[in-house]
């Protein structure tokens, strides 16, 4: 993308940009140097635009989007949502979008989402350039020796994710000198790096080349580099190396640059024909959006929330016994919403055998007639509750697993 700084315009468009800011937003990690290289992205990222950047998180860190967009309001009027995300799973599809549902509901601010990073020339050049650095540390070179490459992504369930990574594979085999390029990833699909490393030992390349798609170097790079540290020494035939993942290279900036102007312009395009959210794919068909797949990303959100100890499994969950989603959209708020939401929160705190974990939810669509409070599970909807409500619904429903009858809207 290109931006105007002659002399002649640059005051101009700099002007334009003066009641804007844009929103980089990060998954969120335990690990603080991976929350610090959002952050500095954040800041290379205003440098490169000329308006500020700010950085959030979805969970694990602070700001959050609520808390980051809050900030901006006083002083913006428009914002500019960009994702650090690699790929088009829930999390820009559903946790993401939410989240800007509830600060357009809480402020009077224009705010613009864009889209996640997915394939791009700059990503594939960066890639490129990991492989050749990979290749001087093993003495080799494409173009005179066999060089197969795993591209190693996250793994997710969400089957365009998926998709991206071996597309991106390709592309990155195209019109360059490797032996083969394969998509592998480290956990939740298939293939699994393990798998890709053995099956690419067959074809006795001179080395193997293993790039981490991955933003931060946390527990997952790590596990990279040991799975293939562990298969170099099963298969001296092979030499392999793991490379080092995207971090904070300044090529990154053009595509959140790009990212930035498709959500100014509102062209912003998503995968929709292959979304599983959307239409109905083979093996997906539970997958569904609406209220469902909102309060699917809800308790995803939370569920992180009581972890310490993500080494093992960084992306693995404590799941409660049951999710409470209280709406405090603008409806049910002003009839008291806020009140419903922190007596529950008490009255499970204070139950000795209560499993729940409360949150607050965007609009249920269910306007007039609430506050809102849906229990899953068990899909039970309880409507017009009032801040009493909330022990019967905590010692009835949480506790005992019994339905408060009265208060129910809807059992989907």
């Amino acid at each position: 993308m290109h931006h105007t700084t002659d002399a002649a315009s640059g005051t101009d468009a700099l002007a334009a940009f003066d009641d804007e800011a844009v929103l980089l937003i990060g998954h969120g990690s335990r690990r603080e140097k991976s929350n610090d290289q959002v952050r500095e992205l954040a800041a290379g990222l205003e440098s490169r635009l000329g308006i500020p950047v700010d950085a959030a998180f979805l969970e694990l860190a602070e700001p959050s989007i609520d808390e980051a967009v809050a900030e901006l309001a006083p002083v913006v009027s428009r914002v500019t949502a960009v994702h650090c995300s690699l790929f088009a799973a829930s999390h820009v599809k559903n946790d993401v979008p939410l989240a800007i549902e509830r600060a357009r509901a809480a402020h009077d601010l224009e705010i613009d989402a864009g889209a996640h990073l997915g394939i791009h020339p700059a990503i594939l050049d960066l890639l490129d350039d990991r492989a050749a650095t990979v290749e001087r540390e093993l003495g080799v070179d494409r173009e005179r020796d066999d060089v197969a490459v795993a591209l190693c992504g996250r793994g997710s369930s969400d089957p365009d994710a998926n998709g991206d990574v071996h597309k991106l594979a390709r592309l990155l085999y195209e019109g360059r000198e490797f032996d083969r390029v394969e998509a592998t990833f480290v956990g939740v699909t298939e293939p699994t790096l393990e798998e890709t490393l053995h099956g690419l030992s067959k074809h006795r390349p001179d080395a193997v080349v293993v790039l981490p798609y991955m933003l931060g170097d946390g527990v997952l790079t790590q596990r990279v580099r040991d799975w293939t540290a562990d298969f170099n020494d099963e298969c001296p035939y092979v030499d392999a190396l793991a490379g080092d993942p995207l971090g904070t290279d300044s090529r990154l900036l053009d595509v959140f640059a790009d990212r930035w102007q498709e959500a100014r312009t509102a062209s912003v395009e998503m995968s929709c024909d292959t979304c599983k959210y959307k239409v109905d794919l083979e093996g997906y068909e539970e997958d569904v959006g609406g209220a469902r797949a909102m309060l699917r990303a809800l308790a995803h959100r939370d569920a992180h929330a009581d972890r310490e100890d993500v080494d093992d499994e960084p992306h693995s969950h404590d799941a409660p016994g049951n999710h409470v989603a209280v709406c405090t959209n603008r409806t049910c708020a002003d009839t008291g919403s806020p009140a419903v939401l922190e007596r529950l929160r008490q009255e499970v705190r204070d139950s000795d055998h209560c499993d729940a974990r409360i949150t607050r939810s965007s609009c249920l669509g269910r306007c007039g007639d609430g506050p809102m409070v849906a229990v899953y599970p068990d899909g039970v909807w309880y409507g017009d509750v009032g801040e009493a409500d909330a022990e019967r619904i905590v010692a009835d429903h949480l506790d005992r697993d019994r339905v408060v009858s009265d208060l129910v809207d809807q059992i989907l």
